[in-house]
């Protein structure tokens, strides 16, 4: 049975109400259409490159409904002073790979995440063969034959590497591939040497010399994304320490951003989007802190926000199951909790110590769209979206709807888009 109704503040939902054998579910899942979430973004307006320096980006500071242009060097002198700032310290891994059929055809591949072993950490360290699923493009070309490296140099370091691929299995989208090598070398150096950086499909350019140091924050530390977390793109070390002055706590997490951030939503209708699921790892110390902090918290990038709003449906699952689990995509929506966050971080805190656990690794599909209500963020440091993204959608619920005042204005005001653009700092309404 489904039925459509309002809320106080005028955002639509869909009541969907399925009768089991013993009990009732409510959802309430906000019914929201896609076309409300687009604008036109010219191609002149997409930053195809950096700026030559990280930090002399234009930056929009949205406060109270009000609008105010900057660089972003100035970034630190807008947030609050004596908070908490969280970084996905996560690094982008060279995951696009060129191999050529014995008949003479290219394939593309994308690599997407790791299957054996599903480990980040051991995958990486593997070092005779391993399975990733993957985006193959001429897919359709690829039967059961074995690909070598695609190598027009005659690179004599990609030739040593001997890299060759084969298909395991077709899952519609995607596939499972195996990649095999001669040298005995790990992973993550087979893709150092062998691998290119997978940059936006929307620069509509290859990947050059300046990705591999601009497509990368500073901080990064662990291996696993294909798309760099693009608002911490433009600190530097000056940056950094004029947070660090005003007395503002910086912590980390690591969600490892998969290539599903490029994807639009295809269906009209929100709730028929599927969310793509994005592992993440934070530790018992960051936990610890988060509980002890005294005031705001400032994420920066949509990723930092999916990995802390998820905590605490998983201190919810830990709570209620006695176990944290994966938050899906609708779980903030399913029904009110009465828990606080504070009981929520501390089910987690309590089941890391009583396991012995110094880091709680999960995954997440959490959706934010119009209508969620955030737990745990109260600043956003973050760049320009695509139209109809669930960035886009995400940077809405933030701003209670006034993203398209931001959005106006940014065009209006030679403000430039997406990963390698401008940034914003948006405070929460």
């Amino acid at each position: 049975t489904y039925v459509i109704f309002k809320n106080a503040e005028n955002c639509v939902f869909l009541l969907r109400i399925t009768i089991q054998t013993e009990y009732t579910i409510v959802k309430m899942i906000p019914e929201i259409d896609i076309k409300d979430y687009n604008y036109d973004l010219p191609d002149a307006k997409i930053a195809k490159y950096p700026l030559s320096e990280r930090d002399m980006s234009k930056l929009l500071v949205y406060r109270n409904a009000e609008i105010n242009e900057y660089k972003f060097t100035s970034m630190p002198e807008h947030l609050p002073e004596g908070h908490l700032m969280v970084f996905n310290d996560t690094k982008v891994v060279p995951a696009r790979l060129h191999f050529q059929r014995p008949t003479g055809a290219h394939i593309e591949i994308f690599c997407l995440e790791p299957v054996l072993p599903e480990e980040y950490v051991s995958m990486f360290a593997v070092t005779d063969k391993c399975r990733w699923k993957c985006i193959v493009g001429n897919v359709k070309r690829w039967k059961n034959d074995t690909l070598s490296l695609y190598n027009p140099e005659s690179d004599e370091v990609v030739s040593d590497m001997g890299l060759k691929a084969n298909l395991v299995e077709r899952q519609g989208e995607t596939s499972i591939v195996e990649f095999s090598w001669d040298n005995a070398a790990p992973f993550s150096r087979v893709l150092e040497i062998c691998g290119s950086v997978p940059i936006p499909p929307y620069l509509n350019r290859d990947t050059e010399a300046i990705d591999l140091e601009r497509y990368q924050t500073l901080y990064a530390r662990f291996r696993g994304s294909v798309a760099a977390p693009t608002a911490g793109l433009h600190f530097t070390q000056d940056v950094l320490e004029a947070i660090r002055k005003r007395n503002i706590s910086i912590q980390t997490v690591c969600l490892h951003v998969g290539a599903g951030t490029f994807l639009p939503v295809k269906s009209s209708l929100v709730s028929e989007h599927t969310m793509h699921r994005e592992p993440f790892v934070v530790t018992l110390e960051f936990l610890q802190n988060l509980l002890e902090r005294k005031g705001k918290l400032i994420a920066v990038g949509t990723t930092s926000v999916r990995t802390l709003e998820s905590l605490y449906y998983m201190g919810v699952k830990c709570i209620e199951g006695g176990a944290p689990a994966d938050v899906d995509q609708w779980d903030p929506y399913v029904r009110d909790y009465p828990y606080t966050l504070q009981e929520s971080i501390e089910a987690i805190i309590e089941y890391l110590k009583s396991n012995s656990l110094k880091e709680l690794q999960l995954g997440t599909r959490i959706i934010i769209v119009p209508g969620y209500s955030f737990k745990v963020v109260d600043v956003l440091v973050t760049n320009f979206h695509q139209p109809q993204s669930t960035l886009l959608l995400l940077i809405s619920a933030f701003v209670k709807g006034d993203w398209k005042k931001i959005y106006d204005h940014a065009l209006a005001n030679e403000f430039r888009f997406l990963s390698y653009g401008d940034s914003s700092v948006l405070f929460r309404n």
